[in-house]
Formats: structure tokens, sequence, C-alpha cells
């Protein structure tokens, strides 16, 4: 058998070329497997002067748990995110919209709580980081709410108001966990106003909270309403959004209507602007005005007014100039020239406070929303509910605190 050449002699290179080529490849691959030997050696050390030593291991990941999970997670509740080993050093929890969940770290570290509820139909995304530098995430989405509960606020935003005008919110829906909804609800003002809610029944028969001062408002008080109702089960349903609004306190005008000597006089800071005689709610029936303290609602200018929408069959069906709206069951200040004969002399209306076309121009003109409007003298029938306009003011400071549903 023949001897075959040896492979690094140079005529064995030159009668094989193929053979060359393939020797080549050979030798990279062996010069590469050096270097990969070498790295995994562990041999040197870094010393900051080029010389080989060990690669910084990477961090380790964190192992997290999320009390809520998957793509129907129950709405209304905190997010609480677990730590299984080490100690949390911040978490975040963001809604896709951008909106992020604020929390607190347990004492152990271990735990970290959301402050707000998760609010239905919001995909959340979760990030955790730790004290030894690790990190995890997570992700879920919560179910949408079955029932939707929305609300009406009044004063409007921006708007300013009387002395008299409490702020008002209507729902939509029952609210049971008056609680948890009136914990969500911050007033602030630019002087530290003292006031509490209260839980009353609106004309309409919805559930109704009303925050009045312990006394009338001061002049330029600013007002701020956060409401951060977005993820809250009111027991009625959820909210889907939170609100914010303000307003501000005008003028410091009392409306006064004295039945006795039916004449009513407008002050404006302690000082009488204006007396005017006027006729109001015929004693000794269903006529009878309202007393005690009633809020202008609203200035509705020209509207018809028909008795049987009170309950007073068929005695009146007319239009009325300078409507001034001061329960929601109808009593109104406002012209009403075809009883000028009983103006300062007799209490002759439907209920109203009846004034001629060129005093209640002038009143119109003088008032705004939230002015109240104090009744007295004999006569009426006694004082509105609170939720019949704003009646509020007709409950001691103590009995409105105690309709409250915090401590």
């Amino acid at each position: 058998m023949p001897t075959a050449p040896h492979p690094a002699t140079g005529a064995a290179a030159k009668r094989s070329p193929g053979r060359r080529g393939r020797l080549l490849t050979v030798g990279a691959g062996a010069a590469g497997l050096a270097v990969l030997l070498s790295a995994c050696s562990g041999g040197g050390s870094d010393d900051g002067k080029g010389g080989s030593g060990t690669q910084a291991a990477a961090p380790a990941r964190a192992e997290i748990s999320v009390n809520l999970k998957g793509r129907q997670a129950a709405a209304g509740k905190p997010v609480t995110v677990t730590l299984a080993k080490g100690g949390l050093k911040e978490v975040s929890v963001t809604a896709a919209k951008g909106a992020a969940l604020t929390g607190k770290v347990s004492s152990d570290g271990r735990t970290w709580t959301s402050k707000r509820v998760a609010a239905p139909g919001t995909a959340y995304q979760v990030k955790a980081t730790t004290k030894e530098g690790g990190s995890a995430t997570a992700a879920f989405t919560t179910a949408a709410a079955a029932k939707v509960n929305k609300l009406t606020l009044a004063p409007g935003k921006g708007t300013t108001v009387g002395v008299g005008q409490p702020l008002s919110i209507v729902f939509d829906n029952p609210v049971t966990d008056k609680a948890d909804v009136e914990r969500a609800l911050k007033v602030s003002t630019s002087n530290d106003t003292v006031g509490s809610w209260g839980w009353i029944k609106d004309y309409s028969g919805r559930d109704r909270i009303d925050w009045r001062p312990k006394d009338y408002w001061r002049s330029g008080t600013q007002v701020r309403l956060k409401a951060d109702l977005n993820g809250i089960d009111s027991g009625g349903g959820f909210f889907v959004r939170d609100y914010d609004t303000n307003f501000t306190i005008g003028a410091a005008q009392i409306v006064k209507v004295d039945l006795a000597t039916k004449k009513l006089r407008l002050e404006r800071d302690g000082k009488v602007v204006n007396t005017v005689p006027m006729s109001a709610g015929t004693p000794g029936g269903d006529k009878r005005s309202w007393g005690g303290t009633t809020v202008l609602m609203a200035k509705e200018g020209t509207i018809r007014m028909n008795s049987e929408t009170v309950g007073l069959g068929d005695a009146y069906d007319k239009m009325v100039d300078h409507s001034m709206r001061l329960t929601w069951s109808g009593m109104y200040a406002h012209a009403a020239p075809w009883n000028a004969a009983y103006f300062g002399n007799a209490n002759r209306s439907s209920g109203c406070i009846g004034m001629s076309d060129s005093n209640a121009s002038w009143l119109y003109g003088q008032v705004r929303a939230g002015d109240p409007f104090e009744v007295t003298g004999p006569g009426h029938k006694g004082v509105p509910d609170a939720g019949n306009g704003y009646g509020a003011w007709n409950l001691s400071w103590a009995k409105w605190q105690d309709l409250s549903a915090l401590d």
C-alpha cells in the first residue's frame, strides 16, 4: 500500500489544493476553541490593566405575585404586589392610558399596596425592582363594569356663587357604600373653611350628598372638589372616572323676606341695599310659602307657571317674568303684577314671593345663584327638606354633621 504524503510537506500542498483549504478551516476552529476555553477558565483577574477576568453576574430575576390576575380581574380592589424573597425598592402599576396607581411598601419590605383601587375595564402593567438589584414584571386587565354610576355636580365649574351655595352631588344610581364614596371626596378652600358632608335624598328621590360650611361662606373664598371616584363600587354601579371642579364665593348677599311686614330686603355685606313691598303665600292652606332659609337655585327669566304641576288644581297658567327659583317644589320670587293691590298689604299669592315688575327686575339684576333667602314671620308651612332645593341651612350644625357617613 502506498504511503500518503505528510500534510506538512510543500509537495503535498501543491499536489492537493483542496486538502490545504480543509486544513486551514480546521485550524481556525481550533483557535476559536482555545479562546472559548480561555474565557471560561476563570484563571485570570481584571485588574483594570487589560487582563481578562470573570464577567459580572446578571442581576437575579425577582419573583413577585400580584393579587389581581388574568383578563377578567375584579375591579374595585387595591393592587398588592408581594415579593417572594428580598426587599422591594420600587413598584409601578400603570394603566394603558398612562394613569398610575401610587402605593406604599410594607414595613417588612415584602408587600406593596396601592392607595387607590383598580378601575374597571382597564389594562395594567406592573413593574417591581428590589433592593438586591432584581426586577420583575406582570400584567392584568380588570373586567368591565356591569353597571356604571354617574353624577351631577353643582355649582358649575368656574362659577361665582352666593354665600349660601352648598357643593352638591346627585347620583344617577343608588349609593349603598356611602362611607367609601364620601372618603373619595376631598374639599379644599382658600381659607380653611370648616364644613361637612351630609347625605340626603334629592327631591327627585335620588341619593345626594352636599358639603356646606358651618356658617355662610366668606366672600372671596376659593373652593375646590377632587372626587377620586374611578374604580369605586357605589353599590349601585362602578364609577369609571374622577371629577375635579372649583368655584368662587361672591358678594355676601342675603335676601330677607318678612311675612309679617310683607316686605323684602336685600342686604349686602351687612348693609341694607333696598327694601321693596311684596306679597307671599296665602296663609291657612296649601298656598302658604315655605319658611326658613332657601337658596336661590337659578335665575330662570320668563317661564310658564302652571298650578297643576305643583298640585294646586287649575288656579293659574301664565307666563311669569324675572323668575328666581328657590325650591324644586315650585317656590319662586318673581314679578306678579296681577297681585299689585296686595304688595305690602297682604300675603295672597299661591306660595311664591311676588313683586311689581320694576322691583322684580331690580332684584333679578342684583342676586346670583347661591344667595340665601331667609323667610321669617307667621303663616308659612314650615321649612323645606334639605333636598328640596338647598335646604341644608334649616338644620343645626350638629344635626348636619350627623348626616355624614364618616365618624
